[in-house]
């Protein structure tokens, strides 16, 4: 393992859904005193616990876990929260004595965490309905190519059919007059120097993985998914919402409308979770070349050695 233990603050766990990351977290907190901290942008909303895979009550009672489940579904949780309530909760582990265990699949949450945030003000409603109206009429290409005039820096950053990225970055500088280029170069310091961790994802077979993927959302489906969902589509929150886009979440509501039976949209929830793994081992890839690749079966060893614990 090529992380530097001796200076190391915190375990950071990432990987893709369905690897294995939670279950490792639980076994070394409790092998080594540690507190969880979640960094999945999905188990922070109350209404996904089971559609998730959110530790289950029995698992948080095990050692202690935070930032599970604390947030509505109305709300649109952002970076930015997350970032200053993860602060808030390394220096309480710190005043605890004990080991944070940084845990998620979500990897813009791990790369802010160690490399900081730019400091974007909060877009008006006006700016972001009027920007989102055009995406739903035009399409995401004459959006891009305003981009691409307005700030061509970010626009060759990103890909050209990415939706929520661009939408993102032409709400920034329609509303603020600046690039989010410029406001990379300000913002909210690390909360954790990238040489104080150790940093894992975990590699799965493909096969494997979505073999797992499968059998977790059958799984899901048995434990009461269905019923989770139908109790989030009764609320008639806004599609947009992140809570309304998890895995699994739209399919299902189609399902619950009569649009298609449960069969089908089992198969497409898979499909889309499949589809997402490869997106994030590309995402870490790129993102965060630093991280150690390793197998979920060796992770838990190789990290004690590592903590020389």
């Amino acid at each position: 393992m090529n992380n530097r233990a001796a200076s190391a603050r915190a375990v950071l766990i990432a990987g893709p859904t369905a690897s294995g990351k939670s279950a490792l977290a639980l076994n070394l907190a409790e092998a080594v005193g540690g507190t969880i901290i979640n960094a999945d942008s999905m188990q922070v909303y109350r209404d996904l616990a089971i559609i998730t895979a959110r530790p289950t009550p029995a698992e948080a009672a095990r050692v202690p876990h935070l930032l599970y489940g604390h947030v509505d579904a109305a709300e649109n949780y952002s970076v930015g929260r997350w970032c200053v309530e993860a602060s808030g909760a390394l220096a309480e582990i710190a005043r605890a004595g004990r080991l944070p265990i940084v845990v998620g699949g979500t990897g813009l949450y791990f790369k802010t965490l160690t490399q900081g945030l730019a400091a974007v003000p909060p877009i008006p409603s006006e700016v972001r309905s009027a920007v989102r109206g055009r995406l739903e009429a035009e399409g995401v290409a004459p959006l891009y190519t305003e981009l691409a005039s307005r700030d061509p820096a970010t626009a060759q950053r990103l890909m050209p059919g990415d939706r929520s990225r661009i939408t993102r970055a032409l709400e920034v500088v329609l509303a603020t007059g600046r690039s989010l280029a410029d406001w990379h170069r300000e913002g909210m310091k690390p909360a954790l120097a990238p040489d104080q961790a150790v940093k894992l994802f975990l590699e799965v077979d493909r096969a494997e993985l979505y073999r797992r993927i499968d059998a977790r959302f059958d799984s899901m489906l048995a434990g009461g998914a269905l019923e989770e969902v139908r109790a989030l589509a009764r609320r008639s929150l806004d599609p947009a919402l992140p809570a309304m886009k998890a895995h699994g979440v739209p399919w299902l509501i189609r399902h619950l409308k009569g649009e298609i039976d449960l069969q089908e949209a089992a198969e497409e929830a898979k499909r889309d979770t499949r589809r997402y793994t490869k997106r994030q081992a590309t995402w870490f890839r790129h993102q965060l070349p630093d991280w150690t690749w390793i197998s979920p079966v060796s992770a838990l060893g190789e990290i004690r050695r590592a903590l020389g614990r």
